[in-house]
């Protein structure tokens, strides 16, 4: 199946995944790739160091330091990386219920972390975004 970058039919099938667990955000300064034995389900590298997205019990486990605590959600629609407007019309329908979110784009599908503690209501105002643009 191709990539969509239709923006009607990305909104329309986002059906939004929240995925199990609890997640959060660890930076290791100066470090440049994935320390031994962690497995994380994101990495970014920036000048600072790596930031990793670990499940929070790993995290606790090797007593790394974090501050937020994340729910994943997971856009199952197959977006294609060059599409214009999906990521601003969720962000700003998330914003406009108060909810924050980090996005990392993969090759297929595009990931939100959000306050676990608000997870389902983000899914259910996903949601509904999706059945107004049906």
């Amino acid at each position: 199946m191709s990539a969509e970058r239709d923006l009607g039919a990305l909104l329309r099938g986002m059906r939004p995944e929240w995925n199990e667990g609890r997640f959060v955000f660890c930076t290791l300064p100066g470090e440049t790739a994935v320390p031994e034995g962690l497995h994380p389900v994101a990495t970014v590298l920036e000048p600072e160091g790596i930031t990793l997205v670990l499940p929070q019990d790993t995290a606790d486990a090797a007593g790394l330091r974090y501050d937020y605590v994340a729910g994943w959600i997971t856009l199952r629609v197959h977006s294609a990386l060059d599409a214009v407007g999906l990521t601003g019309a969720f962000a700003a329908e998330l914003a406009a219920h108060g909810l924050s979110c980090n996005v990392i784009a993969g090759f297929h599908h595009d990931h939100l972390f959000v306050p676990e503690e608000r997870a389902a209501e983000a899914v259910a105002v996903l949601e509904a975004l999706a059945a107004r643009s049906a």
